[in-house]
């Protein structure tokens, strides 16, 4: 099946194969950075926990680069905790609550964690995080800091509040992901490669990081519901089911992707957020740690659509997809380009029987008008050296055919 999928994606194995020229095995990019020590073991965790945000971290601007990786890791652990469920409640939430405290604390570290926790490991070994955090320049402390104390509590407010209200579902969102859209954006702008105003304008922060937390809640359904726990708001699913369970059940199939569709439908809604935001972005590598995981947000939540699987499974874009959206998340005029594709793929997807078709044709229509609009060019054309590869393929198959029959061999 892989191999049928670089066949019919000859572009996403041309994208591979230029990905893995330029970029080293993770010994080698260390070395490459120049960091050794606690650092280079911060890097190392930085590939263990996520290798796909390791490769945009490690690209980016020196001035930026450790303060980040250091960002990221210190809310990992903040999550690790959050996701384990073995933690009795009370013990979580004080961990929760006090750790914007435990990253001042020289040597902590954390051995507790359940048998199944992928990153139990940095929390064994956080006391090398907490040594290299105490290095960074004291304006950046501060950011991550703060950061970390307000995710903190509320993490900690929903180990006992469910996801309910629409309302609930924003807040418990911007708890776990518009925070980091803040924290970051604040640290562009103390770091001096963005403009003040990226620090400030943080309701467009927000946005970015709802897009990406909504879009994970809405693929990981049935993952997260077999795990006993569901962060799809009530207010929702419970249109569509009477129980979790009944809601990814195949007896209820079609009511489920209904519920999909909505959940789909929500997230779409931050999109002209998410494009003003990336206006604002102007140094290279922070445009493209900003937008490579946009791209792979409107690529998944395209994928998601109408979509039952999703019930079903966690399915995620194919990894030739995901290699080329990351080379095409160069600049905005591409990144819009790229949605401007998957909001296409949803406007295909959307049917009339959906109870989610006029809302759904809205946004979609008023998003890519806006893309539109916006590229001197006028709307992106459907056609790629992708499918012209695919014909010259089925072509020179015909020509072949064509005279072996003419010869009479």
């Amino acid at each position: 099946m892989a191999f049928l999928d670089w066949v019919l994606h000859p572009t996403e194995l041309w994208a591979a194969f230029w990905y893995v020229m330029r970029h080293a095995p993770p010994d080698e990019k260390t070395v490459k950075l120049q960091v050794s020590g606690d650092m280079k073991r911060c890097y190392d965790f930085l590939e263990m926990t996520s290798r796909s945000f390791a490769a945009v971290i490690q690209e980016l601007n020196p001035k930026l680069r450790d303060a980040i990786c250091l960002f990221y890791l210190i809310l990992r652990g903040l999550d690790t905790i959050e996701d384990d469920m073995t933690i009795p409640g009370a013990k979580k939430r004080d961990l929760l609550e006090r750790f914007h405290e435990v990253i001042y604390e020289d040597g902590w570290s954390f051995k507790e964690s359940g048998p199944d926790e992928k990153d139990a490991l940095l929390l064994v070994e956080f006391a090398v995080v907490i040594s290299e955090f105490k290095r960074l320049p004291v304006e950046f402390q501060d950011i991550i800091a703060d950061i970390t104390r307000r995710m903190g509590s509320g993490m900690a407010k929903y180990t006992r509040a469910r996801v309910e209200t629409m309302e609930d579902y924003n807040e418990y969102c911007h708890y776990v992901a518009g925070l980091v859209g803040h924290g970051l954006s604040r640290l562009f702008a103390e770091s001096g490669l963005e403009d003040k105003s990226v620090g400030e304008n943080l309701d467009l922060a927000n946005s970015m990081g709802l897009f990406l937390q909504k879009t994970n809640i809405t693929r990981d359904i049935n993952e997260d519901v077999l795990d006993g726990r569901c962060f799809w708001p009530s207010a929702i699913w419970s249109k569509y089911a009477d129980s979790e369970d009944t809601l990814i059940a195949r007896s209820n199939r079609e009511r489920g992707i209904e519920g999909l569709n909505e959940m789909c439908t929500n997230a779409l809604s931050h999109i002209p957020d998410v494009m003003e935001y990336l206006s604002s972005i102007h140094e290279p590598s922070v445009f493209k740690f900003c937008a490579i995981p946009q791209s792979m947000a409107i690529a998944t939540i395209a994928l998601c659509y109408n979509n039952g699987r999703v019930l079903d499974d966690n399915v995620k874009i194919r990894k030739g997809e995901a290699l080329k959206l990351i080379a095409a998340s160069t600049n905005l005029d591409s990144v819009k380009c790229i949605f401007y594709r998957y909001l296409d793929e949803i406007e295909r997807k959307n049917e009339p029987s959906n109870p989610m078709y006029e809302q759904v044709r809205k946004i979609v229509d008023k998003a890519k008008k806006d893309i539109a609009g916006s590229l001197k060019g006028g709307p992106p054309v459907d056609f790629t050296k992708e499918y012209l590869i695919i014909i010259v393929f089925f072509v020179a198959i015909f020509v072949f055919i064509y005279q072996y029959n003419t010869m009479g061999l």
